[in-house]
């Protein structure tokens, strides 16, 4: 396993927000270069957890590559509002979207990357159509939305489908999975192709800089003027 061909995504999810920056600084000390923040609507998925204020606040003071996720209902209504709060990758859900189309437009017409999440029970070809158009594709392999939940090997046919079909069709999208990452479901997810490894607990319980050592990955220079 090649230690160079993935990056590992914080999620702030599961930080503590009382020492939110100390931690998001803790991990910029140890060489990550991309963060995931997860907003949630409670419709969409049923949790509610942050928007555009904390993007913000946080953005001041960090230079690593914002991942936004949003598991919010219609996304398009709110692209703009958070590119100006700060994130570098918006990634919307198929599931959610009135126009999946025209929401890939109106992220990158704004100015930052573009990824399309997929929950698990999802046919993988949904997003067929828009391989050229996305940055990146998120394989959920957890249900979005609630916590405790184990990691779904099924999903990991997913990701292994787009590895496979991003060689032969010469694609440049990002394979990201979310859900359940820790030390043994990273080797799998890598094994299947998957890039961007989403992990929360695995990296904030705890130490998190042996936490970070422990589960790798964070030189493949996922930047702004590199991503794609």
């Amino acid at each position: 396993m090649d230690t160079e061909n993935f990056q590992i995504a914080p999620s702030i999810l599961a930080a503590d927000f009382n020492i939110l920056g100390a931690q998001i600084a803790e991990l910029e000390k140890n060489g990550i270069e991309m963060l995931h923040i997860d907003v949630m609507d409670g419709m969409f998925v049923p949790s509610i957890s942050f928007g555009f204020p904390v993007i913000s606040s946080i953005r001041k003071e960090c230079r690593m590559f914002f991942d936004v996720h949003l598991m919010i209902e219609r996304p398009e209504r709110y692209v703009k509002e958070f590119v100006i709060s700060g994130a570098d990758s918006i990634t919307v859900h198929a599931e959610a979207c009135e126009d999946l189309n025209q929401t890939i437009d109106l992220i990158h017409d704004s100015g930052v990357k573009c990824g399309i999440a997929l929950n698990p029970e999802t046919e993988i070809e949904r997003v067929l159509p828009y391989l050229e158009k996305t940055d990146m594709i998120l394989v959920m392999s957890v249900r979005p939305g609630f916590g405790g939940q184990r990691f779904r090997e099924e999903t990991l046919k997913k990701a292994e489908f787009l590895r496979d079909l991003r060689s032969e069709e010469k694609h440049h999208f990002f394979i990201e999975m979310d859900g359940g990452i820790n030390k043994r479901t990273k080797e799998m997810a890598i094994n299947s192709g998957v890039d961007i490894l989403v992990a929360g607990t695995a990296v904030f319980s705890g130490d998190i800089s042996e936490n970070v050592r422990i589960m790798g990955g964070s030189t493949y220079a996922f930047r702004k003027h590199s991503f794609r």
